[in-house]
């Protein structure tokens, strides 16, 4: 085809590349006053010396991390009442104590439950006025009563269960007669149960900074899970970016992270002073989260992935957290609190309590599709814990103005948990995206602040809506500017049921995982399209009529392809975060070769015997590895275009393209024509790092680059780079895979870096000569 892969790519420059440069419509200042709020906590030019800095600056002692806490202790739900605990200090919030004016408690928690829902929803329409004649909370948590009577109120608290990997059809109110969870059934019996709830990402990480920024994931640059602390990346969600706990603060609420954070890949820092940590991001109460990487689960304790925990042999991650959510309910009840309880399970590898799975291993049709008993019993786990943090509330008689939500990052892993959708984790199907979502009060059923009967509402939602319904809820006047967030607190329990409308929904994910390669994806009312960024080719769906995704109606309707498919190029444009391609057409340099700068790889000595010929470079065959460096200087914003068939079509066997400081610091992108694959090296000091690399072997046997104008190409900007290819057969060029590259020295948003770095070239020179064709450079506009 004609087109590009998101045609706009060739604009992306023109985009964003920082938060504080994107500006909302009608307010070109937005964004850069959003920053403002984390900017405020955040001497940007030493984020490692964060937090203790901005614990001073708030007037509080640095964050307890409790990872200590019960390790054989019993779990005071299910043991009777239980004073709380007074063996360490904890935070607390001054809140007035003034008359109700003769209101029942409960009835006065009911008003303040309503009147907050119904004041943010309002919202909605009017984002900087209250519906008229309707009580909005005050930041202490006061109301003024509609007789002009003050009434205070301690504002509502929220729990947040966050789950790994579970899958739309994996709890009984979505319909699965398999897994039993009769206490979220219960919560939806007597709350809100969305059909249409989206996670902002196919994979965990975008998708838990999308729950606590607010913010599509391609704009605090976490697309992809993060890796362990030696990966190439070095990703973290950045201090500087408001969170939750920033802006709840004002409003006198602490905040808990019990569980997975995933949003730093610094393990090699200090916990409570880890870079893009849950403390220095504000979390008051952090238990339990990651001292060191986790990837396939580690269930049972010992934990090894948090050596300071000590816990009984045994033990169940899944109940300790449990456990912890209760002793934070203790610690934090007479105060309002937002607990973020992040699930581990039911992330693979899969690892069940025994008599669990027991139970389901017992099961009739177990095994079939959709019955595994492991998976089955983790589910049924995660619902006990659920069950547990209920009755804690109640028994601390604050469930009336506790609202909890149960929710997951992304889909199953395995396809059949997300049936009838298609698709599941890493894909951006309704299968890898579309989630469960439950949020109700956890009073007991037939109290003022439970629904009757529970609602289904098919509006669609995601997780980027979750922080500024939070914020509504909590009595915040008005969401921070530039928030790709709605505010959905009108949907809950005790809303009105309005919420402001949204022109679409979109999801980049531009990396490779298992079969999957990078896709994007919008969905606007019921239609969504999934575009491949390779070669731009796309699916349309009625999500209405379709929500298995089964018939595709790309070629019957054409203009809604071209609607969205502009809506979906825009968003790419917007949020800046891929390189476009190579802009060939207007070279700023046409590369000279001189033949000296030939060296082995990558101990650096020269090849001899070069020359050059008609501006070509002849390298004789030497059975080595040898790169040549161009003279050209590297942009902030690089390019470079490579015509690969002089050297392939006289019996190369690969090539390879990139920039490089020497033979021994270098990136590149290389082609094996031998087995038509494509991948990349960096080599740092002579070593070879690879350590994280995303699994490219989807693309072997699907590329030719030995005929007439093909040609492969490189662009950059800051730590990412991309890979592009030509095949020479007029489809243009193709997006082949995006490489992160920050922790190495080759990162080219260090000037000092760029004024070493150089263009480069490079191959194996074999049996016969090897002859390079033009090199093209340039910077990307």
């Amino acid at each position: 085809m004609n087109r590009p892969p998101l045609s706009p790519h060739g604009r992306a420059g023109d985009g964003p590349t920082t938060l504080t440069e994107r500006q909302a419509p009608g307010s070109p200042s937005a964004r850069s006053t959003f920053a403002q709020e984390g900017a405020s906590r955040l001497e940007r030019s030493d984020p490692r010396g964060y937090v203790g800095r901005a614990a001073s600056r708030r007037g509080n002692p640095p964050v307890a991390l409790h990872a200590d806490r019960h390790a054989t202790t019993v779990d005071p739900s299910c043991s009777g009442p239980t004073p709380v605990r007074k063996d360490r200090k904890r935070q607390t919030v001054t809140r007035s104590t003034a008359s109700t004016g003769g209101q029942s408690r409960r009835a006065l928690l009911r008003a303040a439950a309503v009147a907050g829902l119904a004041a943010a929803a309002s919202s909605c329409s009017s984002p900087n006025e209250p519906a008229p004649g309707t009580p909005r909370p005050s930041a202490a948590g006061g109301e003024r009563a509609t007789g002009g009577r003050p009434a205070q109120v301690t504002p509502p608290n929220i729990v947040v269960v966050l789950v790994d990997d579970l899958g739309w059809d994996s709890l009984g109110c979505y319909g699965n007669d398999f897994v039993d969870t009769p206490a979220i059934d219960a919560l939806a019996a007597s709350g809100v149960r969305f059909t249409q709830a989206y996670s902002a990402a196919p994979v965990c990480s975008p998708t838990r900074a999308a729950l606590v920024t607010g913010l599509y994931p391609a704009r605090t640059g976490i697309t992809d899970y993060l890796r362990p602390v030696d990966a190439l990346t070095d990703a973290f969600l950045p201090p500087d970016v408001p969170t939750l706990p920033d802006l709840v603060r004002p409003q006198g609420y602490t905040t808990g992270l019990i569980g997975k954070w995933h949003l730093t890949e610094r393990y090699d820092e200090p916990l409570n002073r880890r870079t893009g940590g849950p403390a220095a991001h504000g979390f008051d109460d952090v238990r339990l989260t990651e001292e060191q990487y986790i990837d396939v689960g580690d269930y049972v304790a010992p934990y090894a992935f948090m050596p300071s925990v000590p816990a009984k042999p045994g033990e169940h991650l899944t109940d300790r957290l449990a456990r912890e959510a209760v002793d934070f309910i203790d610690d934090h009840a007479d105060e309002p609190f937002v607990l973020l309880l992040s699930d581990y399970a039911v992330h693979d590898d899969l690892v069940a309590r025994p008599d669990l799975l027991a139970k389901y291993e017992a099961r009739t049709g177990v095994g079939r599709p959709g019955r595994d008993p492991a998976y089955a019993a983790m589910v049924e786990g995660v619902d006990a814990q659920v069950a547990r943090v209920v009755r804690a509330l109640r028994r601390r008689g604050i469930a009336e103005r506790t609202l909890v939500m149960v929710t997951a990052d992304n889909g199953a892993q395995d396809r059949a948990a997300n049936r009838p959708l298609r698709g599941g984790k890493g894909e951006l199907y309704e299968g890898g995206i579309r989630v469960p979502l439950v949020v109700a009060w956890a009073s007991v059923p037939g109290s003022t602040t439970a629904e009757s009967e529970g609602r289904v509402d098919a509006t669609v939602v995601s997780t980027v809506d979750l922080l500024p319904t939070i914020l509504a809820v909590t009595g915040r006047p008005e969401s921070p500017a530039g928030l790709d967030g709605l505010n959905a607190a009108g949907l809950l329990p005790g809303g009105d049921g309005s919420v402001a409308s949204r022109d679409a929904l979109f999801w980049l994910y531009p990396h490779h995982i298992g079969g999957t390669h990078p896709h994007a994806a919008v969905r606007s009312g019921g239609l969504k399209l999934v575009e491949q960024l390779r070669d731009g080719s796309v699916e349309l769906y009625d999500l209405d009529r379709d929500p298995g995704e089964r018939v595709d109606l790309a070629s019957a309707r054409p203009s809604d392809v071209d609607r969205l498919r502009g809506m979906l190029d825009r968003h790419v444009v917007d949020v800046g975060l891929l390189p476009g391609p190579p802009a060939s057409d207007t070279p700023s340099a046409v590369t000279t070769w001189e033949s000296g700068r030939v060296l082995r790889v990558p101990d650096g000595s020269v090849v001899g015997g070069a020359r050059v010929e008609g501006g070509r470079l002849v390298v004789p065959a030497s059975g080595a590895t040898v790169l040549v460096r161009s003279t050209q200087a590297v942009a902030a914003r690089p390019w470079s275009v490579l015509s690969t068939a002089p050297s392939l079509g006289r019996g190369g066997s690969s090539v390879m393209l990139g920039l490089a400081v020497d033979a021994g610091n270098h990136v590149l992108f290389h082609y094996d024509h031998t087995k038509r694959s494509v991948g990349w090296d960096l080599r740092v000091d002579g070593v070879v790092l690879n350590l994280g690399k995303e699994p490219l072997a989807g693309l072997d046997g699907t590329l030719d680059l030995s005929g007439p104008g093909a040609r492969m190409g490189l662009s950059g900007r800051g730590a990412r780079l991309a890979a592009w290819a030509d095949q020479g057969r007029g489809a243009g060029w193709e997006f082949l895979f995006l490489v992160d590259i920050a922790r190495s020295p080759l990162d080219l948003s260090n000037l000092r870096t760029r004024r070493r770095l150089r263009h480069a070239v490079a191959f194996d020179a074999d049996a016969r000569p090897t002859v390079l064709g033009e090199l093209l450079v340039g910077a990307l506009r």
